[in-house]
């Protein structure tokens, strides 16, 4: 079997990027992060709190990306709607020097 963190996360990101299991993998995190249950216990000084920390790291990460995505698209709508005619966005402006 070939495992690889990189595999792991790309899977990860995958289930996030999906709409219909994205709220369910943001809930499972959720869940993992406050959960004493871990791959690393938290009653273990340092290494308990470092997987928690590395998924919410990846959980924001991603999300964050995901809002980003999602204004950019949006952007990019409301600009092709109001851009039908490329005239009626040119200003008219007398030049004037400055001494």
């Amino acid at each position: 079997m070939n495992f690889s963190i990189q595999s792991l996360y790309n899977w990860y990101r995958g289930l996030l990027r999906n709409p219909k299991y994205r709220w369910w993998v943001i809930l499972g995190t959720i869940v993992y992060i406050l959960s004493p249950v871990d791959i690393a216990p938290d009653f273990l000084p340092v290494v308990g709190q470092l997987d928690d920390v590395l998924v919410l790291t990846i959980l924001v990460t991603e999300l964050s990306g995901l809002v980003i995505d999602g204004w950019k698209a949006r952007k990019g709508e409301t600009n092709t709607s109001t851009d039908s005619n490329p005239s009626d966005n040119t200003v008219d402006v007398d030049a004037v020097s400055v001494k």
